[in-house]
């Protein structure tokens, strides 16, 4: 299925979109209101496979602390909005 979201959606959203993918959904992504580019689903051919113990941003810490105590997924929120 296709589905259109906008940049915003997708910065805000972008964990549930990549699930959605995984599960074979296709997105169109809109920039100021015209159609940008795609995101699909890998052929299983086309798949890398990369453990995540060996991705050193996996195992990154955080850059620095918010100084009002908010999360960076409640920045998100208040930046972008909740998801659909």
């Amino acid at each position: 299925m296709q589905k259109i979201i906008n940049t915003k959606e997708l910065r805000a959203c972008l964990p549930k979109i990549v699930e959605g993918v995984k599960r074979g959904e296709r997105f169109t992504v809109l920039y100021r209101s015209r159609p940008a580019f795609r995101i699909v689903p890998l052929d299983d051919a086309d798949r890398i496979t990369y453990p995540l113990s060996k991705d050193p941003l996996y195992h990154a810490g955080g850059v620095g602390e918010s100084p009002d105590g908010l999360t960076a997924g409640d920045h998100d929120t208040v930046l972008y909005g909740k998801c659909r």
